[in-house]
Order: structure tokens, then C-alpha cells, then sequence
């Protein structure tokens, strides 16, 4: 709190003089111990990002942790049940445009999706056949419905200038794909846009951030809320405006913020300085802090171990809670965007495609894929290509017998 704020308060006048009136100079500061509303962020795009994204260091973490993760999933591309080493498909991902990696482009995706709730994605083909992959802003992005209420195209405005671009196959008999993509998390109440887990923590967001705030505010002023000056002349006297003024302007000029802290105060005759400090209870906001972390983790998925965040380490080491985050916040993500993507660019090369995850090249997941190894390996009932279907892998290729996966992967 600042001083001067605080001598605003205390000793707040009237245009009249003070002995003419009897209301009681504190009664202001009574006043913020009443009712009050609290004052939230917007639930916007742009804002939640901002004091979410940019400002907010376990939102920032979150999302980075989530959306790297994701994109450092290796896929694997299957024709039915065969796997294909070698696809345009892939080449595409690997390289969707010339700005980007995979792993650029896949990041871009995923942090759109747990920023906003939605991801739309632009593809640019040649002859029908897709040649590069675009992530659009989401607040740049408006969903048009068609005579039905369903999405039938996209408007993207920048600048001022608006672009229309076809939520719908190419018409005429093509197979090529529609323009634009739409990505989206589950909302209960819209069917048009998604829902974001930045949005669903936002109190918890705005308490982080505002718990932040006062204690940069009380490291400012000494951990105190100033103090009360006391003029002890009797009750009969009063100061008159041209002292009170004076003798605000010197104390908030010579006394007040970071710099001046520990000067020692000169008072005149009749003047009393009466410090007022918080309790440790009144200064003690890093559990509020931490609890309000701990639910922005929650609404992420993310382990609050993972974060840093201590009081709630109910793991029994770090790599449980990293196995957890990559099967409950990872892997489901993965998967979702990876079907989207197949449905959406499958047609346009005539195969039933799908884009699967590599959990063999998963490092956090590597004791569990050695134990479904060493299962399927000692499993005598099963040929050697329902053993490599159990594992994710395809049917061979030559039609030549297998050798049995009756040993670890890691002893060859």
C-alpha cells in the first residue's frame, strides 16, 4: 500500500473546515473490510493469453511442457495395417511449409489448442495433392455457418482485410481436401468453438497472478502498510489545509517507496509516527500461491511435482508422475490431432491412412514398453505378426517367417 494512499484515506478532507464536521476520517478505511466483488480477467483469447501465457510463469510452463512434448512424438503412418516407411504424407509433416519444422509447426498446433480451445489449420495443394500446412491464429479466425448451422467456411481477418477460405471438400468430383481445418477441445455450451484449459483455470490464474502482485506491492513499501502520523496538539486543534498538504508532499517525496527505506523520520513538535505492520498470517501468500498453482496444473494435466510445486507430491518418484503426464496429458493429445490430420488429408492420396504414435521411441515410456515386450515375447500362442501388432508395429512385408520376440529388443 502506498503512503500516500494511505494519508488519503486516513485524513481525507472536506472543502470546509474540519471542526465543522464530525464524520470520522477512517471510515474509508472500514469501508474495505465490507462486501466486494471480485474482478476477473475477460475470458478471451487474447487476454487469457496475456495474463496467462505471458505473464504467468505455471500457465507458461504448463503449456510449453504440453505442447513440446506432443510435438516431439515421433509418428508412424499406416496404410490399413501396413506401416509405411516412406509417404508424401510424412513428407509433409516432416516439412509443412518453409518456415517451419515438424516440430515448429506440431508446437503452434498444440499451444493454440490449450490457449484458445481451437486450432485451424490452412493446407496449400498442387494438382490436388496437399504441399503445405499452415497454423492460423485462432482471434484471427471466425467460423461461417451454412444454411444447416454446421461450419461451411472460415473468415481470417488481419489488417483489416478478410479472407474467405472453404470448410468443405473441393467440389467437381476431386478428392483434395477442404481448406481449412478445425481443431477443437469439448465446450458444453458451443458448437462451433472449443474450450480451453486456460479458461476453466482462470480464477486460479488471476489469484496466482494478483498474489504476485501484492507481494511485489508490500516488498515495495517494507512488508508494511505505512503508517499512521498522529498529531497529538489535543482535540480542540486541527491542521490546516496548507499544513496537512505540506506535510503530505514531504513525507511522499522524502519517505515513501523502496528508495527511501529505513530513513529516519523527522517530526516536529506534536507529531507522533505510529508504524502499523501486517502479521506473518497477513504476509504469508506463497501457500496461497502454491494452491492456486496447483489447479492451474490440474486443469493442464500436468503433475504439479513436474511444475515445482511443492505440497502435493503424491507420486512416489518423478518418473511415476512423468509416466502419468505423458499418458493422461500427452498421448491423448497426440492422438486426437493425429486422427484429425489423417481424416483430413487422407482422401486427397486415395488410401485409408492413419497416423499412429511411436511409443517405442518415448523415453519416459520406456520400462512399460519392456515390460510388453517381454510379455508378448514369451507368448507362444501368438505368431510372429500378431506378436508385432501387439507391440504397434505392421505385418511383414516379405511373407518370410519372423524370428520369435522371445528376448528384449535391448540384448541385440
Amino acid at each position: 500500500m502506498r503512503l500516500g494512499k494511505a494519508f488519503d484515506a486516513v485524513f481525507a478532507r472536506r472543502d470546509s473546515a474540519a471542526e465543522e464536521h464530525k464524520a470520522s476520517r477512517v471510515g474509508p478505511l472500514l469501508a474495505l473490510h465490507g462486501k466486494a466483488q471480485p474482478v476477473w480477467s475477460p475470458r478471451n483469447y487474447t487476454a487469457l493469453a496475456r495474463e496467462g501465457f505471458a505473464k504467468n510463469p505455471v500457465v507458461y510452463r504448463a503449456v510449453r511442457m504440453v505442447s513440446e512434448a506432443a510435438a516431439s512424438v515421433q509418428l508412424t503412418l499406416f496404410d490399413g495395417a501396413q506401416e509405411l516407411a516412406t509417404h508424401p504424407l510424412l513428407e509433409l509433416i516432416a516439412l509443412p511449409n518453409p518456415e517451419e519444422t515438424q516440430a515448429d509447426f506440431l508446437e503452434r498446433l498444440y499451444g493454440h489448442l490449450l490457449t484458445s480451445g481451437n486450432a485451424y489449420l490452412e493446407q496449400v495443394s498442387l494438382n490436388g495433392e496437399p504441399r503445405e500446412l499452415h497454423a492460423l491464429r485462432p482471434d484471427r479466425v471466425k467460423v461461417v455457418p451454412g444454411p444447416e448451422g454446421w461450419p461451411e467456411a472460415f473468415d481470417y481477418t488481419v489488417g483489416g482485410r478478410s479472407i474467405r477460405l472453404s470448410a468443405l471438400p473441393e467440389e467437381g468430383g476431386g478428392n483434395g481436401p477442404a481448406q481449412m481445418r478445425h481443431l477443437k477441445l469439448f465446450h458444453p455450451l458451443n458448437d462451433h468453438y472449443g474450450f480451453a484449459p486456460i479458461e476453466a483455470a482462470q480464477m486460479s490464474l488471476d489469484i496466482h497472478n494478483a498474489a504476485g502482485s501484492w507481494n511485489k506491492a508490500l516488498l515495495d513499501n517494507a512488508a508494511r502498510p505505512s503508517g499512521a502520523l498522529i498529531y497529538g496538539a489535543g482535540d480542540a486543534v486541527n491542521l490546516s489545509g496548507d499544513q496537512f498538504d505540506r506535510l503530505k508532499d514531504e513525507l511522499e517525496a522524502g519517505y515513501q517507496g523502496a528508495r527511501n527505506a529505513g530513513r529516519p523520520l523527522l517530526l516536529e513538535g506534536g507529531l507522533d509516527w505510529k508504524p502499523m505492520g501486517l502479521t506473518p498470517k497477513d504476509m504469508d501468500f506463497i501457500e496461497a500461491k502454491n494452491q492456486a498453482a496447483r489447479e492451474i496444473a490440474l486443469a493442464f494435466g500436468v503433475p504439479p511435482m513436474l511444475l515445482a510445486i511443492p505440497g502435493d507430491n503424491t507420486y512416489a518418484n518423478y518418473q511415476e508422475a512423468n509416466r502419468a503426464f505423458w499418458r493422461n496429458a500427452v498421448l491423448p493429445l497426440v492422438r486426437r490431432v493425429s486422427a484429425s490430420l489423417t481424416a483430413w488429408l487422407s482422401p486427397a492420396y486415395g488410401q485409408a491412412l492413419t497416423l499412429e504414435p511411436d511409443l517405442d521411441a518415448i523415453e519416459a515410456l520406456a520400462p512399460e514398453r519392456e515390460a510388453l515386450w517381454r510379455r508378448v515375447g514369451a507368448a507362444n500362442y501368438l505368431d510372429d505378426d500378431e506378436k508385432r501388432a501387439a507391440v504397434g508395429y505392421g505385418a511383414r512385408q516379405d511373407g518370410h517367417a519372423q524370428p520369435p520376440l522371445d528376448k528384449d529388443p535391448a540384448d541385440d
